[in-house]
């Protein structure tokens, strides 16, 4: 037999005598505590450097990155979501104290007043960490990277092998021109100077173009098509020279960019919208981390890790004023450039090269370049059938960084009746192999360092420690693309959330 239901007493015109106090209404240990906690500890001088004063009064600066850090620890990226949550949520309402700044307000005090100056503010907070003992910033970091997207439209690109192909016809286009002009209008043009076509610029070519067309205008000739393209070039080609040399202005190093963020290079993202792995206007975001927490970001436009690593490091010394006692990393970051950069500055490089993991299942790969025996006081190789390869001579290459790469040549005596010529190279002639010795030495270092009892303690760790991290800032916080454009705005966000994941973690 069931019982009397009973519900609790309840009026739905029922008032409270006395309004709730919010201090009752926020738990002990919940995260907003954690961040008013943590956010009055720090510094606020370098924002508040930013208002230039007079006007209106503004709200605190420490209110607002209270607001920020908050809305990023609990998924809330919009300016006009933070002005609504600051209006309805217990807990925004008693971090805020009851205030109620608007979306512009809260957008201009992101995208300007925290620019160039939250990474002094992360620093500040992870010197607190390290004051905990939670973190060691003298210990090894593990340092990896992900793409994630720009705000920007993701098919108004630029390509800089388009500028340089245009421009390339542009050239070829205006020396028919000019030829065929000296070949009907010689007279006219005898005292002209000769023109190459070299180096072009809209003034030189709006010159020559009018040049051609005064020598050909009263030519009976002259074919309607010549006359058509003549007409069309002075008309398009200056304009469209200018605008190549401010492209070319934007691009820089690099080999795209997008029309509606000029700061956003094109990259292969492997989480794109359409699951294709087409390329999209992204920032390559680099982390160091010690125990999962973030210890240093930096934003790149660059696609490739290897180019991040000496001004990502360079960051954290000029943060911390120290360096880490060693460096972890993946195939991604393995130069010469870096591994000469980290011994430089007394880093140990547990970093792995590209052919790193095929060695430790295959073993170094019979006939490559590097299995081949360097006698380093003759400076020659030794082929694998015992010739000694001779040095014939050495050149220099230079990467996008500007580093400065010496390869080596070396060539076989006689490669004609070798038995193994098949499978140890293809070529008509003697074989020849470019080293690049520098590497070479770095690579073995690496090899003998990651294979030690430290290397392989490391190798298993790094996983685990930098790459959940960017797990939990893509799958539990939601983060694939930016809600700000610009690279500054677009590492303020970076910074957020970086604080934001840091304090979920410390109190979790």
């Amino acid at each position: 037999m069931s019982g009397k239901v009973v519900f609790k007493p309840y009026d739905p015109d029922q008032a409270t005598f006395l309004p709730y106090s919010l201090e009752e209404l926020v738990p002990l240990g919940h995260p907003v505590r954690i961040v008013k906690q943590v956010v009055d500890q720090v510094d606020v001088k370098p924002i508040n450097r930013k208002y230039k004063g007079g006007g209106a009064s503004s709200f605190h600066p420490r209110l607002m990155l209270k607001l920020l850090v908050y809305g990023y620890l609990s998924n809330t990226y919009s300016s006009r979501k933070l002005e609504e949550q600051a209006q309805q949520n217990i807990h925004f309402m008693w971090l805020l104290g009851m205030k109620k700044p608007d979306h512009n307000t809260i957008n201009r005090f992101r995208s300007h007043k925290l620019s160039g100056v939250l990474k002094e503010i992360f620093s500040q907070i992870v010197l607190l960490l390290n004051q905990e003992g939670i973190v060691c910033l003298k210990e090894a970091v593990f340092t990896d990277g992900t793409k994630i997207e720009s705000t920007a439209n993701r098919y108004s690109f630029v390509w800089g092998k388009s500028i340089k192909t245009n421009k390339e016809k542009i050239k070829s286009q205006l020396d028919e021109l000019w030829q065929y002009a000296q070949g009907i209008a010689a007279e006219e043009l005898k005292d002209t100077a000769p023109l190459t076509f070299e180096q072009i610029n809209p003034e030189k070519v709006k010159q020559t173009v009018a040049r051609i067309d005064a020598a050909l205008d009263d030519k009976p000739q002259v074919s309607k098509k010549v006359k058509q393209k003549l007409n069309y070039a002075k008309k398009n080609w200056p304009e469209n020279l200018e605008r190549y040399q401010q492209q070319e202005e934007i691009l820089e190093e690099r080999n795209s960019y997008s029309k509606t963020d000029p700061d956003a290079t094109f990259m292969r993202l492997k989480e794109d919208h359409m699951l294709n792995g087409q390329l999209k206007p992204a920032y390559n975001l680099q982390i160091s981390t010690q125990e999962q927490f973030i210890l240093n970001y930096s934003l790149h436009q660059s696609s490739t890790d290897y180019q991040t690593l000496v001004p990502h490091l360079d960051q954290y010394e000029a943060l911390y004023a120290q360096k880490p006692e060693a460096v972890v990393a993946d195939a991604g970051y393995g130069s010469d450039e870096n591994y000469e950069m980290l011994k430089e500055k007394c880093i140990e490089a547990y970093i792995k090269y590209n052919t790193f993991d095929k060695e430790q299942k295959e073993g170094i790969k019979a006939f490559s370049n590097d299995s081949l025996h360097y006698n380093e006081q003759g400076n020659f190789l030794v082929c694998p059938m015992g010739q000694r390869m001779t040095h014939i001579g050495d050149h220099q290459r230079k990467t996008k960084t500007g580093y400065i790469q010496t390869i080596s040549s070396y060539q076989a005596p006689n490669c004609q009746n070798c038995p193994i010529r098949g499978v140890c190279h293809k070529a008509k002639d003697n074989r020849i192999v470019e080293v690049n010795h520098k590497l070479r030495r770095a690579k073995e270092q690496a090899r003998e360092r990651l294979n030690t009892q430290q290397g392989l303690k490391y190798r298993k760790q790094r996983p685990v420690d930098v790459e959940p991290v960017f797990a939990h800032i893509k799958a539990n916080r939601g983060f694939k693309r930016f809600l700000l454009r610009g690279i500054n705005k677009a590492e303020v966000e970076i910074g957020l959330l970086s604080i934001a994941h840091n304090l979920k973690k410390w109190k979790a």
